[in-house]
């Protein structure tokens, strides 16, 4: 490991006396734990002062001052590696995140999965998201980007709040009558008080599009993002249902089309249903339970594709979470061949950071909306 990498020891990991002098770091959960030995005592304060900001040859510079052997607390942050209790921080990661003590107590805790990822925590920083709809699934998703540490956020919605879109870690009961984009702003902002909130230029483009309405596969919204290439995720509760995918990567994956196209398939009544649900807006709906669940889900897929992940797993995909128990279950939609989006070329979807993001698939593909028979982990 290079002298120049910023170890980071996640301040919640715990250290244990063994009453025998000895120490044991972490190993207290699923995760692999390191037992020090007799010595150990003395390097524990040491262990709770890796906080990502000192180099290794200065963190090894002060245990030395300390009286401490260079050599032996190496092999003690080596054997921390090993075991995955430690993250190493570079000097983007740093410059990336906020100043100020307060800044840096809400970003710890965010670090560790972060930095693991390809792209970083600077990754994170300097992404764009529009969420469409301040809706109860909306905003608690745009409140967990931000607090998760994406740079920029921003809700759209020209309505008013209403006495329904109330929900934990979204708009409340106080925003009544309020505009819902004003709202969703102050709920991002409870969250992250540093956050970008403000509106894209219309120049400007995003990194990604949430799409947290209902019927979003329908709006006429998505055909142009589609045009402008910028890849979306629908994310939102239809009925008592939550619903999150497909991600769409314009010209590399399916569409919002093909799985509209699969449907009138399977139905050729469904082109004639669809208007009417996209006729008016429909009344909030979704448990809280439901909602925040849903959000998270799709706060996991596009997290997993902005730090660059090889596959989230709503990519051609949708994930349902059906009340009462809200097992995922998921659903393939694949490129329609009566589809002009493009794709199903031999192009690999990219993240926002250029890593590969490559297409989800099964060894056998079931038909196009069937029920998928995997629910393994949502995302990278």
């Amino acid at each position: 490991m290079s002298d120049s990498a910023h170890p980071l020891l996640p301040a919640a990991t715990p250290l244990l006396h063994d009453g025998a002098d000895g120490v044991q770091v972490g190993g207290v959960d699923a995760r692999d734990g390191l037992v020090l030995g007799p010595d150990g005592a003395d390097v524990v304060a040491l262990l709770r002062g890796l906080d990502g900001r000192r180099a290794q040859r200065t963190v090894l510079g002060d245990a030395a001052r300390d009286g401490l052997d260079p050599g032996m607390v190496a092999g003690v942050l080596d054997g921390l590696r090993a075991a995955g209790l430690l993250v190493d921080l570079d000097a983007g990661d740093l410059l990336a995140a906020a100043a100020g003590p307060a800044a840096a107590a809400r970003t710890a805790p965010e670090l560790p999965a972060a930095v693991a990822r390809p792209g970083g925590w600077r990754a994170r920083r300097q992404a764009v998201v529009v969420v469409e709809g301040a809706t109860r699934v909306g905003t608690p998703l745009a409140a967990m980007l931000a607090a998760s540490g994406v740079g920029r956020v921003t809700v759209r919605d020209p309505g008013l709040t209403a006495a329904g879109d109330a929900v934990v870690g979204g708009l409340s009961a106080a925003d009544e009558g309020r505009p819902r984009a004003l709202a969703a702003a102050d709920a991002v902002r409870r969250a992250s008080p540093l956050t970008d909130l403000r509106p894209l230029p219309s120049h400007a483009g995003a990194d990604l599009v949430v799409l947290a309405r209902p019927w979003a596969a329908s709006d006429p919204l998505v055909a142009g993002i589609q045009r402008a290439g910028v890849p979306h995720l629908v994310a939102t509760v239809r009925g008592e249902t939550g619903v999150v995918g497909p991600l769409v990567v314009p010209g590399v994956t399916s569409c919002l089309h093909c799985a509209d196209l699969h449907r009138r398939d399977a139905d050729p009544r469904w082109p004639r249903l669809a208007a009417q649900l996209t006729a008016g807006e429909p009344p909030p709906s979704g448990s809280t339970i439901t909602c925040l669940l849903t959000a998270a889900t799709a706060a996991l897929q596009v997290l997993a594709y902005l730090d660059g992940s090889a596959a989230p797993g709503v990519l051609e995909a949708t994930v349902e979470l059906r009340p009462p128990h809200l097992t995922p279950r998921m659903r393939r939609w694949p490129a329609h061949r009566g589809c002009h989006c493009g794709a199903g070329g031999d192009a690999v979807p990219t993240s926002g950071t250029g890593a590969p993001a490559t297409r989800a698939s099964d060894p056998a593909t079931p038909p196009a909306g069937a029920d998928g028979l995997r629910q393994g982990t949502m995302g990278g």
